[in-house]
């Protein structure tokens, strides 16, 4: 039956004792990086999730900008990224703030560049999926006493999301290299022989 029904005695009134939950909340924040070596990374708020926590997690945790969010108007002497970092973000209010989108030249100033989905499209934000899956299947039990323990069980949950990404990509790397491999042995580039009398001889390729 549904948590909100119970049966009781005919003239009893059935009493289920509810535990409240106020303030026991547990916000994440987090990002699903691709390619090679796909990771999630994530940090975890007893508050809210708001425009001075996110260029926060963008520098540090993505970009990996000494000094945090507050060395964006002046990076270290030296920093520079080996490559452009793109950050793919949905339309949540934190994302389209003014303190943080309006800040969009000083990001990709030290190589950082957002890219902002269409609104009410979650089929194209691939973290979604984590999330979801996160929730659904490794996050199971629903009742805990503190704030703790259900910090506890998100970094479970999320850990666990984390090392079947981790392995997916270890497994789609090996099976691009053996795929690599295959067809480099399959385009091995014909080998003609020119005797020296100037006709060539006969196409033949490696054994």
């Amino acid at each position: 039956m549904p948590t909100g029904y119970t049966w009781s005695r005919v003239g009893q009134r059935a009493v289920v004792p509810r535990e409240d939950k106020k303030g026991r909340r547990v916000n994440v924040l987090g990002a699903l990086t691709v390619g090679q070596h796909a990771d999630l990374v994530w940090e975890r708020t007893c508050g809210k999730i708001d425009a001075v926590m996110l260029p926060e997690f963008v520098c540090v945790r993505l970009a990996r900008l000494p000094g945090g969010a507050a060395a964006r108007d002046k990076p270290p002497a030296g920093f520079t990224r080996a490559r452009p970092c793109t950050v793919v973000l949905d339309n949540a209010s934190a994302h389209v703030a003014r303190v943080f989108k309006g800040r969009r030249e000083e990001l990709a100033a030290i190589g950082v560049e957002l890219f902002y989905l269409p609104p009410r499209s979650p089929e194209l934000n691939d973290i979604e999926r984590v999330w979801r899956s996160a929730k659904y299947e490794d996050y199971p039990e629903r009742v805990h006493t503190t704030n703790g323990a259900v910090g506890t069980a998100v970094d479970q949950a999320l850990n666990r999301q984390r090392a079947r990404i981790n392995g997916s990509a270890a497994n789609f790397t090996k099976a691009a290299q053996l795929i690599a491999r295959m067809v480099f042995q399959l385009l091995w580039p014909t080998v003609v022989r020119v005797p020296s009398t100037g006709s060539p001889a006969p196409l033949v390729s490696p054994a």
